[in-house]
């Protein structure tokens, strides 16, 4: 169950955190990953670890805001049956402290980034006969964050924009769904603790990880561990669902 043998999977983000996590579980269940990430270092470092391990993958640069960077990189691959958009940022700020510049390169990378990825794979899939699209959101496009106003934007859209994909290519076979994390640990987090919590990173570790109620934050396999589900044929049947995957956040804390 849940092989990916002779599936051809993009992976956007994948140079680090969740996205690296999904590509590295992906060759493993037998799928030819294209590694895309704006770092050229970090894909060629997951690519890498991948061939090391036997799988298949190859590294692709890639700017999810730049539309015909995108266009050009999933053409050149050609057939696609898997489509993971994990590439994106984070932000903090309420609507008022938020600056125009900020809310521009959240929406940019977020948004439009993901919009990008799907205006090229989805016709590209349906020539093809169908495929299976996970795109990243949230559980802040669901619940209000403190200080979370331009990423709990950008993740709202990304759940609205899996609706519509599913509901639009259901007859082409196309299967589109998203999953919503709580805080995963990431480089991400850690780079973020260090920068506004120096001397106290261990400190507010554990204090962010106590926000939910099971006790600590997701590990990037256990968000892959979903997404591989979703993309397999076991999991044929779902379309058009977003799935939390958050510790019991949402739920438990209402």
């Amino acid at each position: 169950m849940l092989k990916l043998h002779n599936k051809i999977a993009i992976v956007t983000g994948a140079g680090s955190g969740i996205g690296k996590a999904v590509a590295l579980l992906f060759a493993q269940q037998g799928a030819k990953v294209f590694v895309a990430d704006l770092n050229p270092e970090n894909a060629d470092a997951t690519t890498n670890e991948i061939i090391t391990s036997g799988g298949t993958a190859e590294s692709r640069v890639l700017d999810v805001a730049n539309q015909q960077a995108v266009t050009d990189t999933f053409n050149a691959i050609g057939p696609i049956d898997i489509l993971v958009t994990c590439a994106g940022i984070s932000h903090i700020g309420n609507a008022a402290n938020t600056t125009e510049a900020d809310f521009d390169k959240v929406y940019n990378v977020n948004v439009k980034g993901t919009y990008n990825c799907l205006h090229v794979a989805v016709p590209i899939m349906k020539k093809n006969g169908g495929g299976s699209i996970v795109n990243i959101s949230s559980i802040a496009a669901k619940v209000g964050l403190a200080d979370r106003f331009a990423y709990s934007m950008s993740k709202g859209a990304v759940y609205a924009m899996t609706l519509s994909v599913a509901k639009d290519y259901v007859n082409d076979h196309i299967r589109c769904n998203c999953v919503s994390p709580a805080r995963v640990h990431t480089p991400f987090v850690d780079g973020f603790l260090a920068k506004n919590y120096p001397g106290k990173e261990q400190e507010m570790f554990e204090k962010l990880s106590k926000t939910q109620p099971i006790g600590r934050m997701g590990q990037p396999v256990e968000i892959a561990g979903l997404i591989l589900y979703l993309c397999s044929d076991e999991a044929s049947f779902l379309t058009g669902s977003d799935y939390a995957i958050d510790g019991g956040f949402v739920t438990l804390n209402s």
